[in-house]
């Protein structure tokens, strides 16, 4: 049976390049960049491109760039860092109602430790309003953390509106960018940002690798402590055969990116169009301020695990959340967040596409989703009152 994949909001397949660039250096390679000595040079010398390499993909410079173990790391370096460097400030830290689980537990965890965090709402669309984040701001104020774009629903957040108002205040600012760098254009100038968490896993690179820009002169502590691995900021051995795919991935997404883009976009607006065909579904996150490549829709009358497990015994991968709150009963806090009532947002499936998939490929999902649709509407008895109705 063909498996057609449409979860890449949850981790890309690998790019067939960057396979090949990662297996080219398993074969050639394997000293560590801190010996000093010849196989320790190349390997430095690799570890050094590959970070040029990201650091093009945001418009940064190579030694701002600190190569962590994966997004969720780099979430919990950006804010337990900084938490840590500035405690003699104060300790309040800003965020919003709809960030990933690794910025709500980490300051959840700060939270037990003293500080004072301010959770801002979102509108319908998942906004969250700049002047929301100006007027929370005080004197104890240490950090704001505001996601770009939602890994859940796709709606891009202000964030250079956000950064201007934190440059003018004196705060620092971080952004967990894991869902949009490498997948649409992200200047960390231009946005304002401090301190960036990405992951390789975005933008077809491997899992288990990502990175954290950090902006000259931002107070921020290491989390990991050892040796002085990462300009001091993340010790331990890099994961040299990650990083160098993560490079790769980084240099490949620079310059596919338009016809990326217009590609992804394409399939969203068809994949919409299809959705229209059936009855009683809604479309969440901001119509036209969003991922390329994303869509959560919420099928009124269904239980959203039931049509996953339908649409998995056809071959169609997609998910109904982020993929850390996955296996969670529970309603998506972001769907709640926007207004969503719980039994639409237990109902919802998220499609987010990748770059080798097709118009055909959309045509037979949508022939499954709709059967699926069908066959467990007929059992619901709510369905049945409103059809009666």
């Amino acid at each position: 049976m063909e498996t057609i994949y449409f979860d890449h909001i949850s981790g890309t397949t690998i790019h067939p390049e960057v396979k090949k660039t990662m297996i080219n250096y398993i074969n050639e390679h394997y000293g560590n960049p801190v010996s000093q000595h010849q196989l320790g040079d190349a390997a430095s010398a690799a570890l050094e491109a590959a970070r040029q390499q990201v650091a093009r993909l945001i418009n940064a410079q190579p030694g701002e760039i600190v190569f962590t173990s994966g997004g969720t790391e780099s979430v919990n370096h950006a804010i337990k860092g900084v938490a840590m460097a500035t405690h003699d400030k104060g300790k309040h830290i800003i965020t919003s109602n709809i960030e990933h689980q690794s910025v709500s537990k980490s300051l959840r965890m700060l939270m037990r430790m003293g500080y004072r965090v301010t959770s801002l709402s979102v509108d319908k669309y998942g906004v969250v309003n700049p002047k929301d984040v100006e007027r929370a701001i005080t004197k104890e104020t240490v950090l704001v953390t505001i996601m770009h774009a939602n890994n859940e629903i796709g709606t891009l957040e202000p964030i250079a509106e956000i950064g201007k108002i934190t440059r003018e205040k004196g705060v620092i600012f971080h952004t967990d960018a894991i869902a949009s760098v490498g997948v649409i254009p992200f200047d960390v100038d231009e946005m304002g940002a401090d301190l960036v968490s990405m992951a390789a896993n975005q933008f077809y690179g491997p899992s288990g690798v990502g990175a954290l820009y950090i902006r000259p002169k931002t107070r921020i502590l290491p989390i990991i402590e050892g040796g002085m691995q990462e300009n001091g900021q993340r010790a331990g051995s890099e994961n040299m055969v990650g990083i160098i795919g993560m490079g790769k991935a980084a240099e490949l997404a620079k310059s596919e990116m338009p016809e990326r883009i217009k590609h992804l976009s394409q399939l969203r607006q068809a994949w919409i169009e299809r959705l229209t065909t059936i009855e009683a579904i809604d479309i969440n996150g901001h119509p036209t301020n969003c991922l390329p490549h994303l869509v959560s829709f919420s099928v009124n009358f269904v239980e959203g695990e039931s049509m996953i497990l339908m649409l998995d015994e056809k071959g169609i991968c997609a998910s109904t959340r982020s993929a850390c709150a996955s296996g969670s009963l529970r309603a998506s806090h972001v769907l709640i967040a926007t207004g969503c009532d719980y039994a639409a947002a237990q109902g919802t499936l998220i499609f987010s596409f990748g770059i080798t998939n097709t118009m055909e490929e959309l045509d037979k999902a949508i022939a499954v989703l709709k059967d699926s649709v069908v066959f467990l509407r007929n059992m619901s008895p709510l369905y049945k009152k409103r059809a009666a109705s």
